[in-house]
């Protein structure tokens, strides 16, 4: 793996761990507690995806000459058939999770994500904006294709996938994330080009951002239990 991938494995952690110092200093700045988590996330993923792309010159060069890179057309298609791929894929997910392992539906900590998000609405840039570009980037272009180019695609995404949601440390709900992990995996190997599972994770997370931001956990929680209901219906 290149030095810079590390680089860039390392601000990523950095950026994260940088709450535990960013976070006091938003609060000793008179900030509550939503608008300092808001403040500071903004600002430390902001600082880190300026950093990433930075170090990622060489290769954003080196992919504009590929000539097996999908064109224009081909990114857009796969970014928006891609949103309907990592919905279904994490629905059946979801389902697996409920139905055979017992795990209640919904995620806490997209829950508590969301309450901050009303709280304060600049947080909304972190799930829809600095995640998808900083985690595609980080578990698919080079988590998973530095595995990928050693092994195959069933152990590349394997493991990305685990390490990805692991990364999410919602581990009740694992499965979810690892069932995105693989369609965005798939996207990226479809059309050669990062920006693709990019593109298709922006749109799924604001798409999950719009809908939850206007209703309440409660009326989530019974949504997605009767999507559930339907959907094993539809399966019997």
């Amino acid at each position: 793996m290149p030095k810079r991938y590390w680089y860039i494995i390392l601000t990523y952690v950095a950026a994260q761990l940088s709450t535990f110092v960013g976070l006091p200093l938003m609060l000793v700045l008179g900030l509550n507690q939503s608008d300092a988590i808001a403040a500071w996330s903004v600002i430390s993923f902001t600082i880190a995806t300026i950093i990433i792309l930075r170090l990622l010159r060489k290769d954003m060069k080196q992919a504009t000459m590929r000539e097996d890179r999908s064109g224009a057309g081909k990114i857009i298609l796969w970014s928006i058939l891609g949103v309907f791929l990592a919905l279904f894929a994490q629905g059946i997910a979801a389902l697996i999770e409920t139905e055979i392992f017992g795990v209640p539906a919904g995620s806490e900590n997209t829950m508590n994500l969301m309450e901050i998000a009303r709280q304060s609405p600049l947080f909304i840039l972190l799930p829809v904006v600095f995640a998808p570009i900083t985690e595609e980037i980080i578990f698919r272009k080079i988590i998973f294709g530095s595995i990928y180019k050693k092994s195959n695609f069933f152990v590349a995404v394997l493991l990305s996938a685990l390490i990805f949601g692991a990364f999410h440390f919602d581990f009740e709900h694992i499965l979810v994330y690892f069932a995105m992990g693989v369609v965005f995996a798939f996207l990226y190997v479809k059309t050669k080009s990062i920006i693709t599972p990019i593109i298709a994770h922006m749109a799924m997370n604001s798409f999950v951002v719009i809908t939850q931001f206007f209703v309440s956990e409660e009326e989530i929680r019974r949504m997605q239990e009767q999507l559930q209901t339907i959907f094993i219906g539809g399966l019997l």
